[in-house]
């Protein structure tokens, strides 16, 4: 087994919920609430690796821009 992390950046959609892609990777996936795109990549993470390939950890960085006023 790789003992390897995957690393997803989860930003907000402009449409509602929220998007989420893997850095190094192609993978892509969204959900309405932040718990649902955390199942999602979960899923989405082992339909794309190989049981023998899967990564050990999933790392998530959550992207928040906010516009304050000057």
């Amino acid at each position: 087994m790789v003992n390897f992390e995957i690393t997803f950046l989860i930003e907000e959609s402009l449409d509602g919920g929220f998007e989420a892609k893997a850095i190094g990777h192609s993978i892509f996936t969204q959900g309405e609430t932040f718990q649902e795109v955390k199942d999602a990549i979960r899923e989405a993470v082992h339909c794309h690796f190989d049981e023998s390939e899967m990564p050990k950890t999933i790392r998530i960085l959550l992207l928040k821009e906010e516009v304050v006023a000057a």
